[in-house]
């Protein structure tokens, strides 16, 4: 990113405050960030489950893209889809995005219990779940339906966080494990049938991409603002500026649980 060395420190961080946060479009960083992808292509694998199924529900669907690239995907479209999500922002989009597919978005916060009837979907998706909350994804599933996600796992992006945060303790690195998970939605009553983990390398080209990174995904440093960060900030563009990207590690993995006939 030779253009993005060349650029002061203000306008950069400039840049990256004015893009909006809005849904889980990250086509801005193209050319100044890079996560490598799970071999498993989630997206692409969710598109043929979709059409296997009758009734679906994408729960914390975010704007909605992923949902409607594998809807858009599918050899068939479910008969029902529907889709939860917490943020009124993301909620608006994702209605917008998801009409064309009839799907209906509610708007139901992320740690409430979900506002559907007992065994209502034969699947169940979420990419990226805040946190899974097993009892109620086996509630909603009918006996032999399908919980198909891929999740943020263990230490997800800590080489950011801890440049600003400093080292975090290990509850925090351990959090999200998929072992953890695999107990979490047995005692659920939940049959984990796969399991698959990865860590992927994430390049930042430019101090702009560190900070839209942060305002977007707001939970991996809590109240983060370009004011109470300035130092940090200014530290890092130079370090990039001198050195190259700055290089973290993402972790994921993907899970499928069925419930029990």
């Amino acid at each position: 990113m030779s253009e993005s060395r060349n650029r002061s420190f203000e306008d950069l961080v400039a840049e990256g405050v004015a893009v909006p946060t809005e849904g889980w479009d990250f086509s801005w960083f193209e050319g100044r960030a890079t996560e490598a992808r799970p071999s498993w292509g989630y997206a692409v694998s969710l598109a043929g489950r979709l059409a296997e199924a009758r009734a679906v529900l994408d729960v914390q669907t975010g704007g909605g893209e992923v949902l409607a690239f594998a809807l858009g995907r599918a050899a068939r479209v479910p008969a029902r889809v529907a889709a939860t999500e917490g943020w009124a922002p993301n909620t608006a989009k994702a209605t917008q995005v998801l009409r064309p597919y009839g799907v209906v978005v509610v708007a139901s916060p992320e740690d409430a219990p979900l506002p559907f009837a007992d065994g209502a979907f034969d699947l169940v998706s979420s990419r990226h779940p805040v946190r899974p909350h097993w009892t109620e994804i086996a509630r909603v599933l009918r006996p032999g339906g399908t919980y198909f996600a891929q999740h943020v796992g263990p230490a997800s992006v800590f080489e950011l966080i801890e440049y600003f945060l400093g080292l975090q303790p290990e509850e925090a690195r351990t959090a999200r494990h998929p072992d953890r998970e695999r107990a979490e939605a047995q005692a659920a009553g939940l049959e984990v049938v796969d399991l698959r983990a990865e860590r992927l390398r994430m390049e930042f080209h430019d101090i702009a991409a560190v900070v839209h990174f942060l305002r977007k995904v707001i939970w991996m440093v809590p109240g983060f603002t370009v004011e109470a960060y300035e130092p940090r900030l200014r530290a890092l563009h130079e370090r990039i500026t001198a050195e190259g990207p700055f290089v973290a590690y993402s972790s994921r993995h993907l899970i499928e649980a069925r419930k029990p006939d």
